[in-house]
């Protein structure tokens, strides 16, 4: 859940407020895959900036990136690898990951609430909030197979990051909760969709792509994963050059990360 301009974008503009370091230097190190050092750099954001949920969701999002590394979901999932990864499917969640990643979103939530006790429209900690349904949502789905549990959790993160950008449409990294939910599920067979629709998802094809787009135009720690997306719909679609081009950005940004370059051998 994806060029050459910046790492991860351009500086949030003047409505987001400015963004510790830290973060952005452990999202560079996930997105790179050296999981190791990004909890090293949110563990340290979290330590100078105790009262901020952002230190100990992105910690979780390196937790739920090492186990879809390890179990390989982006490729099964995703690049639709399904028979070059069967013996990696059956491998089992590790628990200690879990239990890591669920400590971690719980302490994020009780930061956020806490911040928004104080101000309910604090825009930081509804973002955290978002990140962290979505996380939920993500394990859930992909790691645990419970696609029911993970469907309201993407939900209540979608209806969440509308309001977040009601209020702050330069919030672009919190466009992925809605495109994400439009496209994915978009994939679904025909009566699954009209089951969800029934349930309240939102399912636009288009508009989750027009959604990832503006991410991955102009978002910041969710850049680089809303034009992996973008990457993926592209080999959906058979564009395989806008899928090149995409990839060919990622793979240059963070060259530790084998995924880009195999799938670029793929396309070769």
């Amino acid at each position: 859940m994806l060029l050459a301009a910046a790492l991860l974008g351009p500086p949030p503009p003047a409505a987001v407020p400015p963004t510790p370091p830290l973060l952005d230097q452990g999202y560079r190190e996930l997105y790179d895959l050296q999981f190791d050092e990004a909890h090293r750099s949110f563990r340290e954001s979290s330590r100078l900036h105790p009262e901020d949920p952002m230190g100990p969701v992105s910690d979780a999002a390196a937790y739920l990136f090492s186990e879809f590394e390890r179990l390989h979901i982006l490729q099964s999932e995703f690049f639709l690898h399904d028979d070059g990864f069967r013996t990696a499917r059956k491998l089992k969640p590790d628990p200690d990951i879990k239990r890591s990643f669920e400590a971690q979103l719980e302490k994020s939530r009780q930061l956020s609430e806490r911040a928004l006790a104080r101000d309910p429209n604090d825009p930081n900690a509804t973002f955290a909030t978002v990140l962290r349904l979505g996380l939920h949502s993500d394990y859930l789905a992909l790691v645990e197979e419970r696609y029911v549990a993970s469907f309201r959790e993407m939900k209540s993160g979608r209806i969440l990051a509308a309001k977040l950008l009601a209020a702050n449409p330069d919030y672009y990294d919190a466009y992925v909760a809605i495109g994400v939910e439009n496209y994915l599920l978009s994939l679904k067979p025909a009566p699954l969709r009209l089951l969800l629709r029934l349930g309240g998802a939102q399912i636009d094809r288009e508009e989750g792509l027009r959604k990832l787009r503006l991410t991955a135009q102009r978002g910041h720690y969710l850049l680089p994963f809303a034009r992996l997306l973008l990457a993926v719909a592209a080999l959906r679609d058979g564009d395989r050059n806008h899928a090149r081009e995409l990839l060919q950005g990622l793979s240059a940004e963070f060259p530790r990360n084998d995924l880009y370059r195999q799938e670029l051998a793929r396309l070769r």
